[in-house]
């Protein structure tokens, strides 16, 4: 349970962490394709009789290259490439395992706590920190390649491999997260946290925090949830995330509102030019040459001032103003 524990808080940790780039680039399926090719990590584990978790890794990151190399090379399109992820690698999992006789791929598919060993438990956790230090020591980098890779360009970023670093990254977080999520739910913790944050703040750091905030409740709720009502963990997490976001729609809502009363300028008043006095039967004559009054430029006329008022020639007489 404490092992389960520890890895079920750095899931909640990098997946969300990774996601926020998926999410950016509009490839919010790539970990659905990703977990597909990383059964073929394990149906491949279970066919030699080796340790899943870095079979897995291996195949997923195999996977995510080839991807974003189709994607880049317009040899295929994203969603096409997402495809052949998608059904190859579920198929060639289930055939390798089926070949092994082996019945333990259900495990894998849908997260199970009792799984993880010791050594299971060192790799997460070497994995996640470097993970971590790279998705975030290269946050803005990455967030610009994501956004707008023209933009990234002109910036004299190398996109390509911000572009591979993210896909294998993508993978490796995937492939962490079978043993608590499962490789079949493991997509919705990437992407549920990060669209929950996203309804609560604003701004790419805020959005970050908050969603990996999401991930780690989720993720340390759904393993206590399993243990106390002998529940299946990766299902609860990804219900808890749902849930988290459907409680953030309302929320959100009314922030979004506050934040637009808060930008909104102060309506002020229409001006009112102040009221002008018609003056009968002025005794004196502005600017002939007996008048010394000092003028003052109005618009498109000049005002004379007379006795701590203006006055304005209109027409055949005078105005006070």
């Amino acid at each position: 349970m404490v092992r389960a524990l520890v890895a079920a808080l750095l899931t909640g940790l990098i997946a969300p962490t990774i996601g926020i780039y998926i999410v950016q680039k509009r490839l919010s399926l790539l970990g659905d394709g990703l977990g597909h090719v990383a059964i073929a990590g394990v149906g491949l584990a279970l066919l030699t009789g080796t340790t899943p978790l870095p079979v897995a890794i291996t195949v997923a990151t195999i996977g995510a290259v080839l991807i974003e190399y189709l994607r880049q090379h317009q040899r295929a399109s994203g969603d096409v490439g997402l495809a052949i992820l998608f059904y190859g690698g579920l198929a060639g999992g289930v055939f390798m395992s089926g070949l092994a006789g082996s019945g333990g791929l259900n495990q894998y598919l849908f997260g199970s706590i009792t799984t993880i060993s010791n050594g299971d438990l060192v790799m997460i956790v070497v994995l996640t920190v470097i993970a971590l230090v790279v998705s975030v020591g290269l946050a803005d980098r990455l967030f610009a390649v994501s956004t707008d890779e023209e933009y990234a360009h002109t910036l004299g970023l190398p996109i390509r491999f911000y572009n591979y670093l993210t896909v294998v990254l993508a993978a490796v977080a995937i492939s962490l997260s079978m043993r608590t999520v499962g490789l079949l739910l493991v997509s919705a913790l990437m992407v549920v946290p990060i669209a929950a944050s996203r309804n609560l703040v604003t701004g790419f750091w805020m959005t970050m925090v908050v969603g990996m905030g999401v991930g780690v409740v989720a993720a340390t709720g759904g393993i206590l949830g399993s243990y106390y009502w002998n529940a299946p963990p990766g299902a609860l997490i990804v219900l808890i995330a749902i849930g988290v976001f459907i409680v953030s729609l309302p929320i959100g809502e009314v922030l979004t509102r506050r934040r637009r009363s808060g930008r909104e300028l102060p309506v002020v008043p229409e001006a009112v030019p102040a009221p002008h006095d018609h003056e009968e039967g002025h005794p004196h004559v502005h600017g002939g040459p007996e008048c010394h009054h000092p003028t003052v430029q109005h618009g498109d006329h000049l005002d004379y001032v007379h006795d701590g008022h203006r006055h304005a020639m209109h027409g055949d007489h005078y105005d006070e103003h």
